[in-house]
């Protein structure tokens, strides 16, 4: 249908003019999960002397090569405490994993090789090539090497790479200040127990945890009733958090009570569209007022959770400096399935690892009101706009969901 927005050219359009949010120096522990504004550049070489890469002797090769051999054992070389001395002819020195290969010595008599007479001799019972055993001086990096980039998200590998690198700091972006608003008379916060016509608010606390799992940082303002000032005041605590994104759950739509427009509106909200071809989630409002952008989701948990991951995603991406990327893989088809319609469809399926790609099983039921589906749910099944029908071992795309 000509008025509906493709998912594809609606996150174009969400993601448009988005640059990269301020950065922020944090402590080395403070900064798992966030994400480097910055290239990082080794400020020392790893390691910093040739070390040893086994327990044994420092020897020269030259000097055991016809084995048996006996040498002299001149003394130890341990982590943190290395042999001061030379290596000389006929010389050996006991080593350890690590420990600083002495000056004169060019390989790694492994224990297992040698033979400890006394305290002062040791016998090589085999020989062995130059270099071996001996970590180089610089072999996992030098100093001024860029070993991590901006854009990259930060774990328990990049902080101890960082920490050998020798920072104690690291430069990361901001968490992008995301505000939600659940809209509706019908709405009950979690822990209340609804009466009549109310249902319970449940989109908020699965959309928080989410943007958390991104990189973002919510703040749940809470539940405004189908009135246009309670809305407009909602919208104000949002642009004075300042947030980076407003996300307003329900009432995008157009009936008598959505009344989220309006009152977007009201407060100079630019709007760019709010509607899109796809399943679940079909009224998606966006526009911006100002520098904060606004995300109007449907109400139903279901179609805000995917609307989050399709369209929020991006652009949290973007505010953080990742580079944006294709969420879906490859798959096959379990089952047959029928043709698709002029919506984008996001089946809610299940996986079985199979040899080579996992194997895709729609799940029975797929109403969007059903939060005990998608929580069921490995993946959602991608299907394009008028897609034929296809059969069990046909290829198709997915995106994970854990």
């Amino acid at each position: 249908m000509a008025d509906l927005l493709s998912v594809d050219d609606a996150i174009a359009r969400i993601v448009a003019g988005a640059v990269p949010i301020d950065a922020e120096t944090v402590p080395l522990d403070a900064a798992d999960g966030r994400t480097l504004a910055a290239p990082l550049a080794a400020l020392r070489t790893q390691p910093p002397f040739p070390a040893s890469a086994m327990d044994g002797y420092a020897v020269r090769v030259a000097d055991i090569a016809a084995p048996p051999v006996r040498l002299r054992l001149l003394g130890m070389s341990a982590a943190g405490a290395g042999f001061a001395g030379k290596v000389g002819p006929g010389d050996a020195v006991r080593i350890f994993t690590g420990a600083p290969v002495p000056e004169g010595a060019d390989a790694i008599l492994i224990q297992e090789d040698a033979e400890a007479l006394e305290t002062s001799a040791v016998v090589a019972r085999a020989g062995v090539a130059a270099g071996r055993y001996v970590r180089p001086a610089g072999l996992d990096f030098k100093t001024g090497a860029v070993l991590l980039y901006a854009g990259r998200d930060l774990a328990s590998r990049e902080l101890a790479l960082a920490a050998a690198m020798g920072h104690a700091t690291l430069p990361v972006r901001r968490r992008p200040k995301i505000a939600i608003v659940s809209t509706g008379d019908e709405l009950v916060p979690p822990g209340t127990m609804p009466t009549g016509d109310q249902i319970i608010a449940a989109s908020a606390p699965g959309l928080a945890a989410y943007i958390r799992s991104i990189g973002g940082e919510p703040y749940d303002l809470g539940i405004v009733g189908d009135n246009l000032a309670d809305t407009e005041r909602a919208i104000d605590q949002a642009v004075s958090l300042p947030a980076d994104i407003l996300m307003t759950l329900g009432g995008a739509s157009v009936g008598d009570h959505d009344l989220v427009g309006k009152a977007l509106a009201a407060r100079g909200m630019a709007l760019d569209f709010w509607k899109i071809a796809m399943r679940p989630g079909k009224p998606l409002m966006f526009g911006r007022i100002g520098a904060m952008r606004v995300l109007g989701l449907p109400g139903n948990p279901v179609s805000s959770l995917v609307c989050a991951l399709l369209f929020l995603a991006p652009l949290v991406d973007t505010l953080l400096g990742r580079p944006l990327r294709d969420r879906s893989e490859p798959a096959v088809l379990a089952v047959n399935i029928a043709a698709n319609d002029h919506r984008q469809d996001y089946v809610r399926a299940t996986l079985t690892q199979a040899d080579d790609l996992p194997l895709v099983t729609p799940l029975p039921r797929q109403d969007s009101s059903q939060l005990s589906v998608l929580a069921a749910a490995d993946c959602l099944l991608v299907r394009a706009v008028n897609a034929p029908a296809a059969k069990a071992g046909d290829a198709c795309r997915i995106i994970r969901l854990r």
